[in-house]
């Protein structure tokens, strides 16, 4: 998803939290980067402040409608006005939050727009192989018995799911556990794909493959796929 705030503070406290939820996030500080990046990237969704810069939120959204986007659209405002509410909504948008709002809120109505908007998105329960992953209670089990895994341990586990079969690089964990702000090397990757293994497979077979030099993935062991 875009997130699109001129203010720093908020910008880098919605990602974050958007981010440790398990969403995609990129972010942008006004109307025309907003503009720019929607039309290159076609995000699932755009949280747009109303009052920028540059082009205010109402203007951007205008003109991707124009266009003919059917982005689903979060607007946030400092300004509670019914008439504000009933503009933003007139040009397409999908729900409108007030600043101040909690983090867990806003969490919550970008997971209700996007089960509205995209109804093929991953429910809040993961799976792969005998492993199951709550991103709702974040709980995970292996075979039915619990495993208790740290917040960075749950966000790695979470991010290799959301992409089962892939081979993730090193940066693209960094980016997406770590998140894009994070100022480290590949070798805390590897330190917490070690903790996390062992704790997987404390319970049954290795699930998470590495490519030598390349990243890291989940997948079956050959007995599980078939292999002789």
């Amino acid at each position: 998803m875009l997130v699109v705030d001129d203010e720093p503070f908020i910008l880098d406290a919605v990602s974050a939290s958007l981010r440790f939820c398990g969403f995609d996030v990129t972010v942008a500080s006004s109307g025309r980067a907003a503009l720019l990046q929607a039309r290159e990237s076609e995000p699932d969704l755009l949280l747009l402040d109303v009052r920028l810069p540059d082009l205010d939120g109402f203007t951007v959204v205008q003109q991707l409608r124009q266009e003919g986007s059917l982005l689903p659209v979060i607007f946030l405002t400092a300004k509670d006005t019914r008439e504000d509410k009933v503009r933003g909504l007139r040009l397409g948008g999908d729900d409108y939050i007030t600043k101040p709002f909690g983090l867990e809120e806003l969490a919550a109505r970008v997971t209700a727009v996007l089960r509205r908007t995209r109804p093929d998105r991953p429910g809040p329960v993961l799976h792969f192989a005998d492993l199951e992953l709550n991103q709702d209670t974040y709980e995970v089990r292996r075979a039915g018995q619990r495993i208790d895994l740290s917040r960075t341990e749950f966000r790695l586990l979470r991010y290799l799911m959301l992409n089962p079969g892939r081979i993730l690089t090193r940066d693209q964990l960094l980016a997406h556990v770590w998140s894009y702000d994070f100022d480290g090397s590949g070798a805390v990757v590897a330190t917490y794909v070690s903790y996390l293994r062992r704790k997987v497979t404390a319970l049954g077979p290795d699930l998470i493959h590495t490519e030598r030099a390349v990243g890291y993935g989940l997948r079956l062991p050959p007995s599980a796929a078939g292999s002789p």
